[in-house]
């Protein structure tokens, strides 16, 4: 569990070992395992929303009420999420692991409803998001899914970014492991609801003064770039998520995968390919998604791609922290920049202004 995220503090916290400690420390409702089984049609493979390297994720259906198992047409829609038992250990850090998430309760956070504990299985159940991944939307051309404009792109920018900034709070203290759009969900609204940020990953150990030959999605291409200087090169820190998310703002504007092995050689890496376009206000439009047509206003393409380029310096003192990214972005939807606007009236001045504003030495996490 310890390589799915990392506290800053140095203070332990105390340790559930039983459900009953569960229920004292956390909000949370113990769902019994055979209403998840009945929820979600006995696991059945049509009732499956996707396969993570911990397990395997349903949606199921309950009563909005009484979280009873119920039909399709009358039921409140839920997730439930698979995870594996191995040992005695790794079950007491996840009980802990449940108190905290139960604990924490933000916006741009997916809504932990409850939990199924048993001898083999460890499953929690979250609420439905029903427009999907911001993955989905960004990548899977051809399906029923369409294109997201150029605001709402800006509005799951800064959504992701709230809630990134809400897990480096002191209240939270948590550094994302595997930050990435897949794990970024979009409710009914399009709002971003970030998800598995408390779940385990198994993640091999790379020694970090090697080079990656195949990048991790969201990874810096040397591990020392993320920001891990000593201890385990498996933890995530405050930086690493900086350059994460870094890299989904990239994706964002170009429509792109961080790896595409399908694209010529010099293309397959978006972030090395892209960025002398991003250090050039004139070259911004070689990098955005076609399919955003001319939503969008030249200088808040400028300033939005001189942010992620930000993010993404191997410098980590040039970093912003993530809540100025929250107000980098902020500013762009209040000076309305993530919309429609004259592109021939754009001056190229605005990116520099707004990198000196929010990408000057970066603040140090708690």
């Amino acid at each position: 569990m310890a390589n799915c995220f990392r506290r800053q503090s140095t203070t332990m916290p105390v340790t559930p070992r039983s459900e009953g400690d569960i229920r004292q420390q956390a909000d949370l409702r113990s769902f019994a395992f055979k209403d998840l089984k009945e929820a979600t049609m006995n696991f059945r493979p049509d009732s499956a929303l996707g396969q993570g390297r911990s397990g395997s994720v349903f949606k199921g259906w309950v009563d909005e009420t009484t979280f009873a198992p119920a039909s399709r047409a009358a039921g409140m829609p839920i997730v439930v999420k698979t995870l594996e038992q191995k040992d005695f250990q790794g079950h007491i850090d996840w009980l802990a692991e449940v108190k905290r998430l139960g604990q924490l309760s933000h916006p741009n956070l997916a809504k932990l409803l409850g939990y199924c504990l048993g001898d083999h299985y460890l499953l929690l159940v979250y609420e439905f998001e029903p427009q999907g991944s911001l993955e989905n939307h960004l990548f899977s051309r051809g399906s029923n899914l369409q294109s997201l404009s150029w605001a709402l792109r800006m509005k799951v920018a800064l959504g992701a970014a709230k809630g990134l900034a809400f897990l480096h709070s002191d209240k939270a203290n948590i550094s994302y492991g595997g930050f990435r759009t897949s794990h970024i969900l979009l409710d009914s609204s399009y709002n971003a609801k970030l998800s598995d940020f408390g779940m385990p990953k198994d993640e091999p150990t790379v020694d970090k003064s090697f080079y990656i030959d195949e990048l991790p999605s969201y990874n810096a291409k040397r591990l020392s770039d993320l920001g891990l200087s000593t201890g385990n090169t498996e933890d995530p820190t405050a930086e690493s998520n900086v350059y994460s998310f870094g890299v989904v703002l990239l994706e964002i504007l170009a429509g792109r995968r961080r790896l595409d092995r399908n694209r010529p050689s010099g293309e397959q890496d978006l972030v090395e390919w892209a960025r002398p376009h991003l250090r050039s206000k004139r070259q911004i439009s070689h990098i955005l998604d076609a399919r955003l047509g001319g939503q969008y206003s030249l200088s808040g393409a400028q300033k939005a791609a001189a942010l992620a380029l930000k993010c993404l310096s191997g410098n980590l003192s040039v970093r912003p922290s993530m809540e100025q990214v929250v107000a980098a972005l902020e500013q762009l939807q209040d000076t309305k920049e993530a919309a429609v606007s004259d592109q021939g009236k754009a001056n190229g001045g605005g990116a520099c202004g707004f990198v000196k504003k929010f990408g000057g030495s970066r603040q140090q996490q708690p």
